[in-house]
């Protein structure tokens, strides 16, 4: 299990890369993507020798994301690539993680399985097997 990128959700995508490109020189690596199943927008911004971010924003007035943002914007989770979701997800829980979405196909990693877990200590992580 490592360390795969950080989500940082936001209102608008647009303003935040616009912001962070400004400040930090991280650039937009991919187009925006609809995560339909999750109501969410995402793009991945990059710079050499660091790890991507991955901007969130709400898709649409029900999005799960909007209970976040009422908090303010910021962290939003860590992602870890595993070799295997459902298996990494057991192990978690058996630890005692909470599994908050169980593994289903991600449209923003090409349909490869993510889910989302809350590990405590204020930190909620994604895991894929990209």
């Amino acid at each position: 299990m490592h360390v795969d990128h950080v989500a940082i959700a936001v209102r608008s995508i647009d303003s935040a890369a616009e912001r962070l490109r400004h400040l930090t020189g991280y650039m937009a690596t991919t187009a925006k993507v609809t995560n339909s199943r999750q109501k969410v927008n995402v793009q991945f911004l990059g710079k050499p020798g660091s790890i991507p971010i991955k901007l969130i924003e709400p898709s649409a007035d029900d999005s799960p994301l909007w209970g976040s943002l009422r908090k303010g914007e910021g962290l939003h989770h860590l992602c870890f690539n595993v070799a295997d979701v459902d298996e990494a997800c057991q192990t978690l829980v058996t630890g005692g993680a909470r599994l908050l979405a169980p593994p289903e196909p991600g449209e923003a990693f090409d349909d490869h399985a993510i889910a989302f877990l809350y590990l405590g200590l204020g930190l909620n992580v994604e895991l894929i097997d990209t």
